[in-house]
């Protein structure tokens, strides 16, 4: 199964999270990606402008564990996982300082943090999009009672690691823990409060709780000396998302796998480029031999043989250099990926990008595509451009479930593409425009230019075959939407 959510992730970078489930019946999971981006011509992105070193260098992928979901109220119970592994973490660690039992704390405290995250992000979304009349109230209720009970909780841990055997370097991954954890809890309650607003059925009572729970993790750190926002300071507050930012990387870190890329098909690249070296040379040879056989050594006609067999040699070679790695770029990738945790290979990945005439492009994704009567016309005389970019994914679930203590689903690839380039050749923003006025006779008013980026994907797992598609809006500006058909 594969999970897809395009959004954007800044003025000049589409976000794209695929999220490639193992099931637990299969050995070996298999998972292709196929997407088609439609270019508009007038953009001027093709084969001989934007190579695909610049489209690499445009995309940048992080391939990570799919977070382990647990509900927010399971996580509040301490008897329940994950709170009981981490408690035993902490037990271990205090009695036997070993560098085995170090790992598992720092492990631990990471996991615990960012399956908190999962978690609170899932239940707000589940309250702001709850279909049933009435139980608001409880959620919101609910929410404030279990994440109040994880934050008492996970705090109760320092009693068992404040003994002799705990260094002040351990005991900072707990402090990182803890701050990153009342970061949590007042940015996501922020993002309830703000969500809920004035449009939901929620008692004033309840409202004050939720804020009542906000300002105690702003006093609490506070209180424990950790930065917090300031009202009056953009210095400081450079400061405090920079730390946020370092927090965020140092709990998210246990979920990033670790990759390692080549070129993918090198050997058989060699053996065809052998071939085509073999093949030229046998040309040349066969010119010189005939010609040695007809007029002798050291003869005109023999030396001009020589010298018209070794220029036509290189050219052949060169040509069936071409003909070979055009044949090779359908059926290999530009790049494989080896995919691992820990020392330990969990998969690996394939992609390759090209551009592709549309007669290559399957009709069922033309008939997605949906292209416009007058854009159909158009496009007979200035044809999109089409780039196809590839992915393959292989997943070995033994070896997933060996890698961590937690259940895992599968992986996320979290792939954001810079579309910079896409910007160069666009026009203006704003385009004046006129309309009748009684008074002046005529009036100006403007209209945005917009350019639209077809994103078609084509994903294949267990089997199945799925399609979605995404446009990209943008203009000069940076990207404005993304809109998912």
């Amino acid at each position: 199964m594969i999970e897809d959510l395009v959004s954007i992730h800044d003025k000049f970078s589409v976000e794209i999270k695929l999220g490639f489930i193992a099931p637990g019946k299969r050995d070996i999971s298999d998972f292709a990606v196929n997407t088609w981006i439609f270019i508009p011509d007038s953009l001027d992105v093709n084969r001989e402008t934007y190579d695909k070193s610049d489209f690499y260098r445009d995309l940048k992928s992080n391939i990570r564990l799919i977070t382990p979901a647990f509900l927010l109220r399971d996580i509040a119970e301490s008897k329940n996982a994950p709170f009981s592994l981490i408690e035993r973490s902490f037990r271990e660690l205090a009695s036997t300082p070993t560098q085995t039992y170090i790992s598992a704390y720092e492990y631990h405290i990471r996991m615990f943090v960012s399956i908190v995250k999962s978690a609170l992000r899932a239940e707000i979304k589940h309250i702001l999009n709850n279909g049933i009349a009435g139980d608001v109230e409880f959620l919101v209720n609910s929410y404030i009672e279990h994440i109040g009970r994880i934050g008492e909780n996970y705090r109760s841990l320092s009693r068992i690691i404040n003994v002799p055997s705990i260094n002040k370097g351990l005991l900072n991954y707990y402090l990182f823990g803890d701050e990153f954890l009342s970061n949590l809890i007042e940015q996501h309650s922020f993002k309830l409060l703000e969500g809920i607003g004035n449009t939901m059925d929620l008692s004033n009572l309840t409202r004050d709780r939720l804020l009542k729970l906000i300002t105690a993790e702003v006093e609490y750190k506070r209180k424990k000396g950790h930065p917090v926002v300031e009202k009056d300071s953009p210095n400081h507050n450079r400061d405090l998302v920079f730390r946020l930012t370092l927090l965020k990387k140092y709990a998210e870190n246990e979920l990033f796998l670790n990759t390692r890329k080549r070129r993918d098909g090198i050997l058989i690249e060699q053996v065809y480029l052998s071939i085509a070296a073999g093949i030229s040379m046998i040309f040349a040879t066969v010119i010189a031999f005939s010609f040695q056989q007809k007029f002798g050594n050291l003869t005109m006609p023999f030396f001009v043989a020589i010298i018209v067999g070794y220029m036509l040699k290189d050219r052949i070679k060169e040509l069936l250099r071409y003909y070979y790695a055009h044949r090779l770029s359908r059926r290999f990738f530009d790049h494989r990926t080896d995919v691992s945790l820990s020392g330990n290979k969990i998969g690996w990945s394939k992609e390759s990008m090209d551009f592709i005439p549309e007669s290559r492009v399957p009709s069922e994704i033309i008939r997605i595509r949906n292209r416009s009567d007058i854009l159909e016309a158009e496009n007979r005389n200035n044809r999109e451009k089409i780039i196809l970019y590839r992915r393959l994914i292989r997943l070995n679930r033994k070896d997933l479930d060996e890698c961590s203590e937690y259940p895992v689903r599968g992986i996320n690839d979290v792939i954001r593409f810079n579309v910079s380039h896409f910007i160069q050749k666009m026009d203006n923003p704003l385009i004046p425009l006129y309309i009748p006025d009684h008074e002046s006779g005529i009036k100006i008013v403007t209209g945005e230019k917009m350019y639209y980026i077809n994103l078609l994907f084509q994903f294949r797992s267990e089997g199945k075959t799925d399609y979605k598609r995404y446009r990209i809006v943008l203009n000069r500006e940076g990207i404005r939407e993304i809109e998912k058909f």
